[in-house]
């Protein structure tokens, strides 16, 4: 039976290349994207937010077995799982994604509504993701959840605008995988975690990943 392999991820030139090393490994993937929430007048207050980090292209956003996601939702992070089964047949290895978007803007320029989004979809989420991976694992006493990290697009010019979101991201992922890593010892199933800061290099770190996992 071939590799049962889901995708986890917001949108990204790393979720691209991850999607793409996947799927040169196997016929099917299935792949949950987190929703864009800044919206088309966000990007135009702040065109330049985020230059550094190109668009994602085709493997991510039009990854064969899509499955619809709401990071906030316990719910449908269940759903989530059980769909990615029902696809798959199994879920062998699920790699969490995340690549966070810098958010270069002084503190009065932030707005709620645009907070509450950002942290449940890229922190909040990824917790909820994880414990349905882990209680699916759990179950089957078999399987790898892999934490995969890109900064790649968190670098910014000298007189740049600091970067408020972004980093904090990266900072909350990193120690939810170095928990996860720490409590795993006694599990069933494997969890690993990869990070990467260097830009242009998404197809290299992403074969990386999946060289890791294939050994």
């Amino acid at each position: 039976m071939t590799r049962g392999i889901l995708i986890v991820a917001n949108e990204s030139p790393a979720a691209a290349a991850v999607a793409a090393a996947a799927r040169a490994r196997v016929q099917t993937i299935a792949v949950a994207l987190v929703p864009d929430r800044l919206g088309p007048a966000v990007k135009a207050a702040h065109p330049g937010e985020g230059a550094s980090a190109p668009k994602a292209s085709g493997p991510a956003k039009a990854a064969d077995g899509a499955l619809p996601w709401n990071p906030a939702s316990p719910v449908s992070a269940r759903s989530l799982v059980v769909g990615a089964e029902n696809r798959l047949g199994r879920i062998d290895e699920a790699l969490l994604v995340c690549s966070p978007p810098p958010m270069r803007r002084r503190a009065d320029e932030l707005v709620p509504a645009q907070i509450d989004a950002l942290v449940d979809d890229l922190v909040k989420g990824w917790f909820l993701a994880a414990r349905e991976l882990a209680l699916a694992f759990r179950a089957r006493n078999a399987g790898t959840l892999a934490l995969v990290l890109s900064e790649a697009g968190l670098g910014g010019a000298k007189d740049d605008v600091p970067d408020l979101f972004g980093s904090v991201v990266a900072a909350s992922f990193r120690a939810f995988a170095q928990g996860l890593l720490s409590s795993s010892f006694r599990e069933s199933y494997r969890v690993l975690a990869f990070s990467s800061a260097e830009a242009g290099d998404d197809a290299g770190f992403a074969e990386f990943v999946f060289k890791t996992l294939d050994e």
